[in-house]
């Protein structure tokens, strides 16, 4: 369902007085601590020269040194970079997670089809987006689409079940079930080099253009600049197979038809600022995103063309600095504005035809510091602010805003073989209308455990395990929408039970370089689960607290990395993941233990590279088993499994200071008729060419 449908009717909230009252006292106790105890325990520690290494999400420049040790992750991410990150050749971050486990991407379709991603079956709310180390927020329906984020300046993606190993990071990153990190690439600057600059031409089928570049500048010695701009113009028309059987068995559609209704100009531009201070590190982020494209919408009843359009303005600005204070403190302080703004029309006169604006505003301030009690033993407190409001030209609108405070405090220990982390994580919210006299509170608290064994000495073998509590708010539209928004609706509780293991070797003078083989079992309990709901009346829904789903899975993961001879190399990464996602609401419903709706029982990806000199040549294959697409597992909601196989040839040559990369893509290479969301049909064969240029 796409935003601009969402309409916004605001209902009163009864208040609590009592919450409110103790809510305001512990925000107030926790501010004072983070703000007040952390330069007292700074003091107290030995203002030397800090002789450990902490990585995070934000690299430096020059050498900066941050308080605590190394070490492995306790729960290490599902990470695409580098070769195996342009060898998928994708346009999007939505592209690129489908070949992560666990992991299931909802795509309705073409260049311009909105995309949004799930972890482990629990929902696209539960799931935090990152760019850059800021979450990437929707107040107004909790879903990111993903299709708005291009490729052509990603660096890295990385997958976190349950949270990141790192404790110093903002309070937020504690919240969600499973995060995704998206990091932009920070120019690196060589011998005399003060500019770079990459142009990118594409062009394929649906007369999909896209063109792109990326300028890189070292401004003065710890300062670096980049801009990165790209623009995507696309007819969204694609041949489609449509078929559809009665409840017989008789045929009642089969034909092949154009799709319409999906094309899509869109533009974006992004410039990032870093620099480096005396044991210390900045920086600075303006993005903006407009785009005005077609819904092709869902194809039922032989209805083949809709009338709906979503233009999409979003802009925002972000900023970060980090300090080393002393030898054994750090302080990282983020701000963030963001403005998301839609026009959603709908000129179809046999449905309800809309002309609605909608806005979003978001203020997001973060401050997170670490102290290292002692060598192997680090603590944090966090504590992030986030602001939110919805205003629509509705005639019916009270404006919603949305005050959410988070304060975190977490540990991590090393003992060596044993790895420990511990956080828990407040969370206050209150929500204010127009017409409330004051703001009704929630409070939630939400703890988690991580710990990781390795128990040999050479460090191959390592063995983890984590529980975590987690929630997530019901979004704007959840609970003041027309006719279906229920204010009192409670909050989603998720519970997360994981145990895993990993193999990971390297050598140098060997054909086999790489081997890393991970295995996850995990059980997810999701509590309060928001549904919609019919109250009798067609068309009439309302949102309620109905659901409660188990989940149990596996997810299997394995890479590995050749080098058979000189200046050749063979890659290949493979992900399964089963997953048993039962509805356990009401036992006398007639889908009491059925598998939720659109999640598979098996699904995979598997990539195979292979480069020699100048050449590279990969192959890409993505399977998603049968499922369902409503509540009930009968044979008229089953979806058939579908694949895909891509294929794409590179060639990269360079001449003086200049590198050449032109790619030949052919995706669907088997032509399946397919469809990710019911009725939603995904373009068969499709081919492009595309050109790359690096100065």
């Amino acid at each position: 369902m796409t935003v601009g449908i969402y309409r916004t009717h605001l209902k009163t909230h009864h208040t609590q007085q009592n919450n409110r009252h103790n809510s305001s006292k512990m925000l107030k106790t926790i501010i004072s601590f983070l703000f007040l105890a952390m330069p007292w325990l700074a003091a107290a520690q030995d203002n030397t020269e800090p002789a450990a290494t902490d990585t995070d999400s934000i690299h430096a420049i020059g050498e900066v040194t941050i308080v605590g040790s190394k070490g492995r992750d306790i729960i290490p991410a599902q990470t695409l970079k580098g070769t195996q990150l342009k060898a998928l050749n994708t346009v999007s971050v939505a592209d690129a997670l489908r070949f992560f486990s666990g992991i299931q991407v909802k795509d309705y379709g073409g260049v311009g089809g909105i995309k949004t991603v799930n972890i482990r079956s629990m929902g696209s709310q539960h799931l935090g987006v990152y760019y850059d180390g800021v979450e990437l927020g929707n107040a107004q329906n909790g879903q990111v689409d993903l299709g708005q984020l291009s490729m052509d300046n990603v660096e890295e993606i990385s997958v976190y079940n349950g949270q990141k190993s790192a404790i110093f990071q903002t309070a937020s990153d504690f919240g969600n079930a499973g995060t995704v990190y998206i990091k932009t690439r920070q120019p690196v600057f060589y011998d005399n080099e003060k500019t770079r600059l990459k142009t990118k031409v594409k062009y394929g089928s649906s007369n999909t253009l896209r063109v792109s570049t990326v300028w890189e500048q070292q401004l003065a010695k710890d300062i670096t600049m980049s801009v990165s701009a790209g623009a995507v113009s696309s007819d969204g028309h694609y041949t489609f197979r449509y078929r559809r059987k009665n409840y017989d068995g008789t045929v009642a559609y089969d034909t092949t038809a154009i799709r319409q209704n999906g094309d899509i100009f869109a533009l974006r531009a992004e410039a990032n600022l870093y620099g480096s201070l005396p044991r210390g590190t900045w920086g600075a982020k303006a993005y903006t995103y407009h785009s005005n494209r077609g819904i092709p919408g869902a194809i039922v009843n032989n209805v083949w063309k809709r009338e709906e359009r979503q233009a999409d303005h979003n802009t925002f600005a972000q900023a970060w600095w980090q300090q080393n204070i002393s030898a054994a403190y750090s302080a990282r302080i983020l701000a963030k504005y963001a403005c998301y703004n839609t026009h959603y029309v709908n000129r179809d006169t046999t449905t309800y035809m809309a002309d609605n604006r909608y806005r979003q505003q978001e203020v997001y301030l973060s401050t997170s510091h670490l102290l290292e009690l002692m060598p192997g033993w680090n603590v944090s407190a966090c504590y992030d602010m986030r602001w939110s409001t919805l205003w629509s030209d509705m005639p019916v609108c009270y404006f919603p805003k949305r005050l959410h405070n988070m304060a975190s405090l977490a540990t991590v220990a090393d003992f060596g073989k044993m790895k420990l982390q511990g956080s828990i994580l407040v969370n206050i919210v209150n929500d204010r209308l127009k017409e409330a006299d004051s703001p009704a509170t929630l409070v939630r608290w939400t703890p988690a455990l991580f710990v990781n064994i390795m128990p040999f000495s050479n460090e191959a073998l390592s063995f983890r395990a984590f529980a975590k509590r987690s929630f997530r708010m019901p979004t704007f539209n959840d609970l003041y929408y027309t006719d279906m928004g229920n204010a009192n609706l409670r909050p989603e509780t998720a519970f997360q039970l994981d145990a895993g293991a990993e193999y990971n070797l390297r050598w140098k003078n060997s054909m086999l370089r790489r081997l890393r083989i991970t295995a996850d079992i995990y059980y997810n309990h999701i509590k309060d689960k928001i549904i919609a709901y019919p109250k009798g009346q067609q068309f009439r829904w309302t949102m309620m607290n109905l659901g409660k789903v188990d989940i149990t899975g596996i997810d299997l993961s394995a890479d590995i990395t050749l080098s058979p001879m000189r200046d050749t190399y063979l890659q290949a990464r493979l992900q399964y993941t089963y997953q048993d996602a039962r509805d356990v609401t009401d036992p006398s419903t007639s889908y009491y233990r059925d598998q939720i709706a659109y999640i598979p029982y098996n699904s995979g990806s598997m990539m195979l590279g292979a480069g020699w000199k100048k050449w590279a040549l990969n192959y890409s294959f993505i399977y998603t088993g049968k499922r369902y697409s409503q509540q009930e597992n009968i044979v008229y909601n089953l979806v058939q499994p579908w694949y895909t196989s891509d294929l794409n040839l590179v060639f990269t040559t360079q001449f003086k200071n200049t590198e050449l990369r032109m790619t030949l893509e052919v995706n669907n290479l088997f032509s399946q008729d397919y469809d990710v969301i019911l009725n939603y049909p995904m373009p068969k064969r499709n081919y492009a060419i595309g050109v790359d240029l690096s100065f």
